[in-house]
């Protein structure tokens, strides 16, 4: 049993690094089909909470390292992924994209108050708090889901079900929606969509991406390192002073909003164009990611059922009002599932679906991942507020 802070803290990071690094050592398709559906995120996950539950450290012995090193980790990768969203580039995506984007994260929202409220009586007292940072993750991504556990304190055993509903349901979510894609010719004259403009766009910015060809670099690396970790701990400093001064929000949802505010602003500087911001958010994810898995102890999941089924609730939910929209907006199949799967996936899945449509639309699904990090945070944070209304 590990009990030295140091060597558990070397433990998580090496074997989050390790899984890290699996899908690049195997290659063939039957591998590559697995971690299309089991990233290493959920890899992750899955294996340092199996490691938590059979006492591979002594939860007391490595909690002051595991306090110390967290959040302040976390508001750190918080302002480096957000440093990626230059919302200029997002405006280019024009109204029709936007409205798409937006019905998604509005629908996925109602879909978590519906379906709290119709299963809360069975999740659990405080089960509101994980569902937010749930609803976090499919606004945005995992980065926003830890910013608002974080921010209302949702503890690690509660985050294990969220894992077990956002694996399991997002995947078989993904799996419906690259076959539904398939059908975009019968569903854009149901609705009556016009997708002339979204070929334009997805050229336009693939020719803008080929043009930032910048190589990464270490003072770059470093500049954006020391920037983060000043960053992360202003705004804690900051967030306790203006939380004495405006109570209605704790210190930490503070602190959460301070490092979004300046990394979306900072963004649309030259300091948003260093390259290097998505490796360095990259590694301090996994790393923040692997410590919260690691306190999580799967020998309390007793009601894991009811929460898939709560999951499942939510997507059904957010798929109807999406159809319902669609035909309101006249919105185009592509532009609904790059919309929910850039909502509900991130980065990681809606190029892949934007992929299967057209090649070139693929930067139309990476830009409309990243506005999910700007919106998801907040978006997180009031659904989880709404529910704590109706428990």
């Amino acid at each position: 049993m590990i009990t030295d802070g140091f060597t558990y803290i070397a433990v998580l990071v090496f074997i989050a690094a390790v899984l890290v690094y699996l899908p690049h050592v195997l290659k063939n398709n039957t591998a590559q089909t697995f971690f299309r559906f089991v990233p290493p995120v959920v890899l992750i996950y899955l294996t340092m909470m199996i490691s938590c539950t059979f006492k591979v450290w002594d939860m007391e012995a490595t909690s002051s390292a595991y306090a110390v090193l967290k959040n302040p980790l976390l508001y750190a990768m918080l302002f480096l992924m957000l440093l990626r969203c230059d919302l200029r580039k997002i405006l280019h995506l024009g109204p029709k994209m936007l409205t798409g984007f937006l019905a998604a994260s509005f629908s996925i929202g109602l879909g978590f108050l519906v379906s709290y409220a119709l299963m809360h009586n069975m999740l659990g007292e405080n089960a509101w708090g994980a569902l937010g940072a749930l609803c976090g993750s499919w606004m945005g991504g995992s980065g926003n889901m830890l910013a608002i556990q974080a921010a209302l304190n949702v503890s690690e055993t509660d985050m294990a079900y969220t894992l077990v509903l956002d694996s399991t349901c997002a995947t078989f979510y993904i799996i419906f929606l690259l076959w539904a894609i398939g059908f975009h010719e019968k569903f854009n004259r149901w609705t009556k969509a016009d997708t002339r403009l979204i070929d334009e766009i997805g050229i336009a910015l693939e020719k803008e991406a080929a043009r930032n060809n910048k190589p990464v670099t270490y003072p770059g690396i470093i500049l954006l390192l020391g920037s983060g970790l000043l960053v992360s701990a202003a705004s804690q400093k900051i967030g306790v002073f203006i939380q004495s001064a405006l109570p209605f929000f704790d210190k930490a949802t503070w602190s959460v909003l301070l490092v979004t505010a300046l990394g979306i602003l900072l963004a649309m500087t030259p300091f948003g164009q260093i390259r290097g911001t998505e490796e360095l958010s990259n590694v301090l994810l996994y790393t923040v990611i692997a410590l919260i898995a690691s306190r999580a102890d799967l020998s309390g999941l007793g009601n894991t059922h009811l929460w898939l089924l709560t999951g499942f609730l939510i997507l059904i939910v957010h798929a109807a009002v999406m159809l319902v929209l669609a035909r309101l907006f006249h919105l185009d199949l592509f532009t609904c599932a790059v919309a929910s799967l850039a909502n509900i996936g991130g980065t990681a899945t809606a190029p892949i679906l934007a992929g299967a449509y057209s090649s070139a639309l693929v930067p139309v699904g990476i830009i409309m991942a990243l506005f999910g990090y700007v919106i998801g945070t907040g978006g997180g944070l009031l659904t989880a507020q709404l529910m704590s209304i109706l428990q």
